[in-house]
């Protein structure tokens, strides 16, 4: 197959307010109420790994830091899993965009089986060397023996998620993200009363502590996943989705789905291993740094989850635009999400600014922990003007049109040539203060902003031609 000539994008007449915001109704009723919906969704998921922090670091600080270690691992898996779920919503929007339904769900099936291998191999090198693993992120004997009771019971998880995870992704791309809210809340209940129970021993359960904990995501992951299937095949109307096209193997759309998704799954999974390498980095500081940035962690992810949240959105609205032919309006489109983002990050960066002490105040943990706490959202609540731009630009508007590539260029260079390299350095030749080193591991975020706006800006990033050549040699191979 020969791939088709880049089509460039259309002169840009779409009327503006301000010269910037697009004057189209259509954009506005597809972007806030899907943004609405995905964050609600992204926010519960959100508030269980909260719950998890804010319990646990009322039971011992140990357990804390313990949890905050196999979390990485959990992030690692994540950030691979949205490598697969992004494949399918860059390949499946366009096909929404020309209402063709099969094609989606070749697609999902493809997703849901990589999603599923990543998940057993997870699994396997958990439940093989625990300790190793948790190794590779601190030296601190006590915290290692923590969080292996924890990650003996949560890579039970790793299963469950990685198939939820990829059909969240493949209803998104169909604009359907209603379900993802109802699951996260769900999970949301389920883990804390179940947190309650079984850390501390309330009505009756014994106090596991840290296994406890376990336990309950354990359960609140079953739950989520029994939610969506049940959905996807029996209640949703869209796809009409049957169990057996989700088990059968199916390889039609493989080379396309590859093509597009592997560098964005590459990337994932280097951005995964760069974040672990960051823990790795603080975690042998010492113990205290590590529940430091265990909770400066999650409260920046709540507070900047709209702008994480815009990049789903801004993924879909793309490529349904490009799929419906509509390419006249991919400009001035891009253009207004351009500026919603830097709103969002400057409101939520100034909100987490002000409210950072009462929130820390809220943790049962020494007085350094809460002090280097509040030094590093400092520094986040700045940095979440850049994350709040430049990951939607990257990931949403430029992934999102097809240009998979860039993603995985872009975000790799800053990490590995920079942001690793120099931390490193803070941390261990020059034996800088962890604020100091915590600067560098954030500093790719603002600098990011830069080469992202010039490359979104100059709109060669629109690949309709991908589908539309794979299509049509299809089409010869049918005939």
């Amino acid at each position: 197959m020969t791939r088709a000539p880049h089509t460039p994008l259309p002169p840009d007449h779409e009327p503006k307010w301000l010269g910037i915001f697009t004057k189209d109704k259509a954009f506005y009723r597809t972007f806030f109420p899907l943004l609405a919906i995905i964050t609600l969704q992204q926010l519960a998921a959100l508030a269980v790994n909260m719950a998890d922090n804010l319990m646990l670091g009322t039971y011992t600080e140990l357990a804390l830091s313990g949890a905050t270690l196999v979390n990485q691992i959990q992030f690692t898996l994540q950030q691979i899993a949205a490598g697969i779920g992004l494949g399918i919503v860059v390949l499946a929007s366009q096909y929404w965009g020309q209402q063709r339904i099969q094609p989606i769900k070749q697609i999902i099936n493809i997703g849901v089986k990589c999603g599923l291998v990543v998940g057993i191999l997870f699994f396997a090198i958990c439940q093989i060397a625990p300790v190793g693993v948790l190794s590779l992120f601190t030296n601190d004997c006590a915290v290692i023996d923590e969080g292996v009771r924890y990650l003996r019971i949560v890579c039970w998880t790793y299963l469950l998620f990685a198939v939820s995870n990829s059909l969240m992704y493949a209803l998104q791309s169909v604009e359907t993200a209603i379900i993802g809210t109802i699951m996260s809340i769900s999970t949301i209940c389920i883990n804390i009363c179940l947190n309650y129970c079984l850390i501390y021993g309330h009505f009756g359960a014994p106090e596991l502590g840290i296994e406890g904990a376990a336990i309950a995501t354990l359960c609140s992951r079953f739950v989520e996943l029994v939610i969506i299937l049940v959905y996807v095949l029996a209640v949703d109307k869209k796809l009409k989705t049957k169990a057996r096209e989700l088990l059968r193997v199916d390889l039609t759309y493989l080379r396309p789905y590859i093509r597009t998704a592997s560098p964005i799954i590459l990337s994932g999974m280097l951005w995964g291993v760069a974040q672990a390498a960051q823990t790795a980095v603080l975690g042998h500081i010492s113990a205290t740094v590590i529940a430091a940035n265990s909770i400066a962690t999650i409260i920046f992810q709540i507070f900047a989850v709209v702008g994480m949240s815009c990049a789903n959105v801004a993924s879909v609205t793309t490529g349904k635009t490009i799929g419906a032919g509509q390419l006249h309006k991919i400009r001035a489109y891009a253009k207004t999400m351009q500026a919603i983002f830097l709103l969002v990050g400057l409101t939520f960066g100034g909100l987490m600014f002000v409210f950072k002490d009462a929130i820390v105040g809220l943790y049962a943990v020494s007085a350094e922990t809460k002090a280097l706490a509040v030094d590093f959202l400092t520094v986040l609540s700045i940095t979440t003007v850049g994350t709040c731009y430049e990951y939607p630009v990257e990931g949403g508007i430029i992934a999102g049109g097809g240009s998979t590539k860039y993603t995985a260029i872009c975000d790799n260079l800053f990490m590995w040539l920079f942001t690793i390299p120099s931390a490193f350095l803070s941390a261990f030749v020059f034996h800088f203060p962890p604020v100091v080193t915590f600067c560098f591991l954030k500093a790719d975020q603002l600098l990011k902003c830069i080469p992202n706006s010039i490359v979104c800006n100059r709109f060669r990033w629109a690949r309709v031609h991908h589908l539309s050549a794979w299509c049509q040699s299809l089409r010869q191979e049918s005939e």
